[in-house]
């Protein structure tokens, strides 16, 4: 499929590169032409000097052909508006832009404009390894559930995933037992160690992680 890039920064001269390696056809647009110098030698695509969100620009990049849209230049301001042109405009369904502002992400992915918030992504997977028991791995924009990953402690080895689904704000996706994962089912009994991966009301994160850690005195059903 053909891809248009927007931003040759470090983010868009990787994601370019790593588009034409899968064999797909790119453009790269960005406002200095110094900035295509990040670009591999072998670099196949197509190279754009020019303001991303200029119509005339985009469509010389090829957008009428193109499967989707990526906004990475370093402006949140910038990247909104390509994306918007580019799904208003000419009809993009695939359509990403970066955003460096966390609270911005959230009302443009409310819009309808899937983001990529830089700050936030990269504090959660610090905070991922500096906390794993706390880390939650993905939240929706609305922030009302959150997608968790969890280790099995010995207090709960035994019980089975129904125990924890007796709450409807609790539904586990799978578990990975020994390197190797399944889809959850009600049926499956935790062994301790397991990695449990969990759909979870973020209202009653606090209270799954007092029963996932065998302490339900602090805050169960």
């Amino acid at each position: 499929m053909h891809v248009v890039v927007v931003g040759c920064g470090r983010v868009g001269s990787g994601l370019a590169s790593s588009l034409t390696g899968a064999g797909h056809t790119v453009a790269v647009v960005d406002r200095r032409s110094a900035a295509f110098n990040r670009l591999p030698p072998d670099f196949t695509g197509r190279q754009l000097t020019g303001i991303g969100f200029d119509r005339d620009v985009l469509v010389e990049a090829g957008i009428e052909e193109a499967s989707a849209v990526a906004a990475v230049t370093n402006g949140d301001n910038s990247n909104i508006l390509i994306a918007r042109v580019a799904r208003e405009t000419f009809g993009i369904e695939r359509v990403v832009a970066r955003i460096y502002d966390p609270r911005r992400a959230v009302i443009f992915q409310r819009l309808g404009i899937p983001t990529v918030a830089t700050v936030a992504w990269t504090t959660e997977r610090v905070m991922r390894r500096i906390l794993p028991d706390e880390a939650v791995e993905w939240v929706d924009p609305s922030a009302k559930v959150s997608l968790v990953e969890r280790i099995v402690p010995a207090a709960v080895a035994g019980r089975t995933i129904a125990e924890f689904e007796a709450d409807a704000r609790v539904r586990f996706t799978a578990v990975s037992r020994l390197g190797s994962a399944q889809i959850a089912t009600p049926q499956i009994i935790l062994q301790e160690g397991d990695v449990v991966f969990v759909a979870v009301a973020t209202d009653a994160l606090a209270s799954f992680d007092a029963l996932i850690s065998g302490h339900e005195g602090k805050g169960g059903h």
